[in-house]
């Protein structure tokens, strides 16, 4: 069996009875359950449709996107995360750049690596060159004036650890931001990359090894064994080329807001909601929600 979750930018609730009993009706599904109304609805179906694809992409035209997964254990017990563009709304390190002057530069480089156009070390090491002698205390500053949360992370949090899951920020960005970060959400550990300093002053560049693609699968993979869980009881969420490998190993991986030759490699696609779509993913009901 299949679910079929329709949803929609909680701040815009633009899902209507009609959109969501004739989609149901048209697939032959069961009965709708209504779980934040105007926002998710979602309904069983005996298999996936053939013409998913071209439904899901004249929803997105009204703002509403379709999500269709199986019906066996969607309710996670791990949610692994990917920070910049997921959890937060910005890039730390283009935030960075724009402190140091080289804003545009870098934050076209970064536009290029998380649509998986460059090598995502490389890229990483040449904008953190950039970086050369800009104060330490520029870090701070940018998480007090500069960084802001995606809408519905600290609901996704709250809820997951509220129902006896574990959270973990596993992130290609820094140490510096992810500590902070996963601290105000309250993920239970975060990993990252360390930008080197010296008397006050970054160094221009980045402590080895460099955590990419490859070192989220790892991360993936050693904290679900460390609980005694498989990468199938993992809800993984990201934007960028270099989160892909995770959200592929995962049991739920969401492409969330993503760029787009990210999402055309995910079936599992958050284009409008936010980040309490994944937990209408997991057939919480806003009644749930911590």
């Amino acid at each position: 069996m299949f679910i079929a979750t329709l949803l929609t930018d909680p701040a815009r609730p633009v899902l209507d009875r009609t959109t969501v009993e004739s989609l149901r009706n048209a697939w032959g599904g069961g009965d709708a359950l209504w779980l934040d109304p105007g926002i998710a609805a979602e309904f069983p179906l005996p298999t996936i449709p053939a013409n998913r694809w071209e439904v899901w992409q004249g929803l997105q035209s009204l703002q509403i996107d379709l999500l269709v997964q199986p019906s066996a254990n969607r309710r996670k017990r791990l949610l692994i995360a990917d920070m910049d563009s997921t959890m937060i709304q910005q890039e730390c390190i283009d935030e960075l750049a724009d402190e140091a002057g080289v804003g545009a530069y870098v934050a076209a480089i970064t536009a290029r690596a998380m649509n998986g156009e460059i090598d995502f070390a490389d890229a990483l090491r040449e904008r953190v060159a950039l970086l050369k002698d800009l104060a330490t205390s520029a870090i701070d500053d940018v998480l007090a004036n500069r960084i802001t949360l995606m809408p519905g992370g600290p609901t996704l949090v709250a809820t997951m650890k509220a129902h006896g899951g574990y959270a973990a920020l596993v992130s290609g960005g820094f140490t510096a931001f992810t500590a902070k970060v996963a601290a105000t959400l309250g993920f239970d550990e975060n990993r990252a990359n360390t930008l080197l300093e010296v008397a006050g002053k970054l160094t221009g560049e980045v402590g080895t090894p460099i955590l990419g693609r490859e070192a989220k699968v790892q991360a993936l993979t050693d904290i679900s064994q460390r609980l005694g869980l498989t990468p199938q009881d993992a809800l993984a969420v990201g934007d960028g080329a270099n989160d892909l490998g995770m959200l592929h190993l995962a049991g739920t991986g969401v492409a969330l807001h993503a760029k787009p030759a990210v999402a055309a490699q995910c079936d599992m696609r958050v284009n409008h909601g936010d980040l309490t779509a994944l937990l209408y993913l997991q057939g919480y009901g806003r009644p749930d929600f911590v």
